[in-house]
């Protein structure tokens, strides 16, 4: 994995962190996270959609940062495993390696 597609990951990552600030922050601390997590998160995507194709970065960003949202909320605040939920889980981080494979496809033709 390259530097960029790691600031995907990264930027990710953060998405998670301000998703769960979003509904749980109540004071000026946690608010202050929030924020800086958003600024983040969009500030790694963006860069990283400088060099690999835009639709491919938004869609690993929103498809990891949904699953990880998801198991954030199994662990941290004891939400209810659904198979059901595990397994729409599982298509969509399929789909998101797949346009990854598809992605070094483009990269490789741009070369």
């Amino acid at each position: 994995m390259n530097k960029t597609w790691l600031s995907v990951v990264i930027a990710a990552v953060f998405e998670v962190a301000w998703v769960i600030g979003l509904k749980h922050a109540g004071g000026f601390l946690e608010w202050g996270g929030t924020v800086i997590a958003i600024i983040v998160s969009f500030t790694l995507m963006i860069r990283a959609s400088r060099f690999l194709p835009v639709g491919t970065v938004y869609a690993v960003f929103v498809g990891l940062g949904t699953a990880g949202t998801v198991l954030a909320e199994i662990i941290l605040f004891d939400s209810p495993i659904r198979i059901e939920k595990m397994v729409f889980i599982a298509v969509l981080l399929l789909g998101v390696i797949g346009l990854k494979m598809l992605s070094k496809d483009k990269e490789k033709e741009a070369a």
